[in-house]
């Protein structure tokens, strides 16, 4: 701005009052110092003057030393001020309570070349009418909440005025230019239709790239743009460009505060069918919808991603869903210019595979009528990895409900089948209740293996994995898999002729198997053949498939296949989810496939499916190739504690029992004191750690639980341990092993029975840690 620092601040101008009243008040101190010799005057009003005098000198000073502080504390923050607004791309302005400019930045230098005033007001009247309003009213209501902005329509278009107060009175005024005009979030400037903002006189207000360059200039007014006015929303109008006339197709969007918006889609001639091609050259895809939802046109792109050949006699609602509310509703609402303008996420109606589109809907005018404007764009991949975060927290959700759920029945099951062993102790076979007491066994087992079924999916189960040959296993499981598959279907095993190890949990790879067999039994109700492969392969690369990374290395795979009716492709990715299930209501619960799937990946293995709808359904299992390097050490090991055990007796030894949970601490006291051993009991860490106060106390062994109030086991056993390094350590816990974070139990000598356990487990643990 001529004549204007950017980065400096005039203080001389900015607080000449203050100066002028310290002048005023040092000549009148030296008019009173002086009045003695300068007038006649008495001796005592004479002194009375010198001392008013010397008083108001006094008051001066202390004037100077406050205003030079302000005036650097103030000079300070414009400083500050200043170099931050200096690099701010948006034109700014630091002025005082009157409006004068004490500094700008360079974008307000070269947004307002032509201003030579030196108040705000003045340099804002090239783009506002009456700006002394507008600056009092935003001024006004920074004063109250400190900061204020308002939209302003211009004769450029429209512009943000905002306005901050500081420290000290000054105001912070930004100017920055509005691109953004469509509510659905796209900017005007750069869209590629030509479109143009229209006042209530019929001012030009806007105008974007592309309308410029299809009028060839700027333009003030409608009557220089279209010889025939008023303008025809819908129909085919004249247009006036520098080139000359041309016929372009007008949709009206209408806007607030007596403004509205023109599309103009250039058309050839007056054949309005021409307009078609406008659309179809859109890069967008493209739908021209009636209030009642039913499509009137469409454009290639849009077809393409719908996935039909026409929109012909089709609605809306027949395309898409998911809107949590009927579409009819929402296309009534902004028909009627009572929904807000913001877009949808929408998952489309295909059979193929699974789409998600957003939808963003526009009220235009044709003819009168108001008609809707819908923008599709192809939102899978956002959705998919929204569903993948909803996915893992609702996985992480249900591992925590499993776990609490575990914890708490596992202590129930472990009262109710201990005190059931205790029971069977008692009644011989011939007995009358010897049944009951069976069907309670049985059940309490069943129960437990729920359980276990809840934790696998969550990946939090206990496993004891062990070396295994995939062959083998399938032989010994081969006579049980042919009595599910039933006469029907056809079990069929195929094995690679070099087999390799893996270390997996016997149990649980059977379980797996089994679910995948009886899967594969039940998607051919008509019969068929069922394989069985397995194979060694060795991967020079990773594999990456379906979002997962198998490492490269040697892996054992088994794969299941089918000739049954295969899985839908919007449904493959959902199998694996705990509770999904395609059977009818009673047939599954929908935990066979995630189970499975929480086995292999707490294995470190890998679950992939492919499926053909009609053809069948192969399930692939990779394993990780097991690397066998101190096997013979290892297996001699068990021998020798083996024939250790059978040496031992029962009956010798101080059991320490530490269980917060009365009834599995009665049940565990009443099993090891019937076994001979000394029991004694603690109901917590804290007394625990009293009892081992006594040092003519001997205990051999420690049984605790790991999860306690107060203090848990592996804290309190490590303290004990200190004094008693030679002592066992048995930790049971209804938790899986490996489930408690930083509480994990890694103390040496120590072992993990996890509950339910039965009479015999928990006294052959104790046992076998004592011998």
């Amino acid at each position: 701005m001529p004549g204007r620092q950017e980065t400096s601040i005039p203080e001389l101008r900015v607080y000449a009052p203050e100066h002028a009243r310290l002048a005023a008040t040092l000549l009148l101190a030296l008019m009173l110092m002086f009045s003695p010799w300068l007038v006649p005057l008495p001796d005592w009003m004479g002194r009375g003057f010198v001392m008013v005098g010397l008083t108001l000198t006094a008051v001066a000073a202390l004037m100077v030393i406050q205003t030079r502080m302000r005036l650097n504390a103030r000079a300070m923050a414009a400083d500050l001020l200043t170099g931050f607004i200096e690099k701010d791309a948006t034109p700014s302005f630091v002025t005082d309570d009157d409006g004068v400019i004490h500094a700008c930045n360079g974008a307000a230098v070269k947004r307002f070349q032509d201003g030579s005033r030196d108040t705000l007001a003045g340099t804002l009247r090239s783009i506002l009418a009456n700006p002394s309003a507008v600056l009092y009213r935003l001024q006004s209501r920074a004063r109250v909440d400190g900061a204020a902005r308002e939209d302003i329509v211009t004769r450029r278009g429209q512009v943000r005025l905002a306005v901050h107060q500081m420290n000290g009175g000054s105001f912070l005024w930004r100017v920055e230019d509005i691109l953004d005009r469509g509510g659905n979030g796209r900017g005007a400037e750069t869209m590629p239709v030509p479109m143009i903002t229209v006042g209530r006189t019929g001012a030009v207000l806007f105008m974007n790239e592309a309308a410029r360059s299809l009028i060839g200039e700027r333009v003030k007014s409608t009557d220089r743009l279209f010889p025939a006015l008023p303008v025809m929303p819908g129909q085919i109008n004249t247009l006036s460009t520098k080139s000359g006339p041309v016929q372009v197709l007008v949709s009206e969007k209408n806007q607030t505060q007596g403004r509205s918006e023109l599309f103009l889609m250039e058309v050839d001639e007056c054949n309005f069918d021409s307009a078609q091609a406008g659309l179809e050259a859109l890069p967008v895809p493209f739908l021209k919808v009636a209030p009642t939802g039913e499509i009137l046109t469409s454009n290639r792109m849009a077809l393409r991603l719908l996935g039909v050949e026409s929109c012909a006699n089709l609605k809306l609602g027949q395309l898409m869903e998911g809107l949590g509310r009927p579409m009819s509703d929402w296309l009534r609402d902004t028909a009627d210019g009572l929904a807000p303008n913001k877009s949808e996420f929408l998952r489309l109606s295909r059979s193929d595979k699974e789409v998600f589109v957003q939808v963003t809907l526009t009220r235009v005018v044709e003819e009168g009528t108001p008609l809707l404007i819908a923008v599709l764009n192809d939102a899978t991949e956002l959705k998919t990895l929204e569903a993948q975060f909803v996915q893992s927290q609702k996985m992480q959700a249900i591992g925590q409900l499993a776990g609490g759920v575990a914890h708490d029945f596992n202590n129930l099951l472990t009262a109710i089948s201990g005190h059931c062993d205790l029971l069977l102790l008692r009644h011989d076979q011939g007995d009358q209740d010897y049944g009951d007491l069976i069907q309670i066994h049985e059940n309490a087992n069943r129960a437990a293996s729920l359980v276990s079924q809840l934790l696998a999916f969550s990946r939090k189960q206990t496993l004891q994995p062990e070396t295994l040959d995939v062959r083998e296993t399938l032989s010994d499981l081969t006579h049980l898999l042919n009595r599910l598959v039933g006469e029907k279907v056809t079990l069929t095993l195929s094995h690679d002729p070099v087999m390799k190890s893996i270390r997996a949990d016997k149990r649980q790879l059977e379980q797996v198997l089994m679910n995948l067999v009886v899967n594969a039994r039940d998607a051919m109700p008509q019969g068929g053949e069922i394989r069985v492969e397995t194979e060694v392969i060795a991967l020079d690369k990773p594999l990456e498939r379906n979002r997962a990374t198998v490492p490269a290395g040697d892996w054992v795979t088994v794969k299941v296949s089918d000739e049954g009716v295969g899985i839908a492709p919007d449904k493959l990715q959902k199998v694996f989810e705990p509770f999904y299930t395609t059977k009818r209501t009673g047939e599954g619960t929908g935990l066979g496939l995630s189970t499975a799937y929480g086995i292999i990946k707490q294995t470190g293995g890998y679950i992939f499916v492919d499926s053909v709808k009609g053809h069948g359904t192969q399930f692939t299992l990779f394993f990780p190739v097991y690397k066998q390097q101190a096997d013979q050490t290892t297996a001699e090991k068990p021998a020798e504690s083996s024939e250790k055990a059978a040496a031992a007796q029962h009956g010798e030894g101080v059991v320490l029992l530490v269980e917060d949970e009365a009834p599995v601490r009665a049940f565990a006291s009443r099993a090891l004191r019937m076994r001979g051993y000394t029991v004694l009991e603690a109901e917590s860490a804290e007394d625990a750690l009293r009892t081992l106060e006594d040092p003519g106390l001997t205990v051999d062994v420690f049984v605790t639980d790991v999860v306690m109030p107060g203090m848990d086991g592996p804290s309190w056993v490590r303290q004990a341990l200190k004094e008693r390094p030679d002592t066992r350590v048995v930790f049971v816990s209804g938790y899986a092993e490996g489930a408690f974070g930083e509480a994990d139990p890694d103390v040496p000598n120590s072992v993990f029975l996890p509950k339910p356990f039965s009479l015999n487990q928990l006294t052959e643990t104790v046992h076998e840690q004592l011998h």
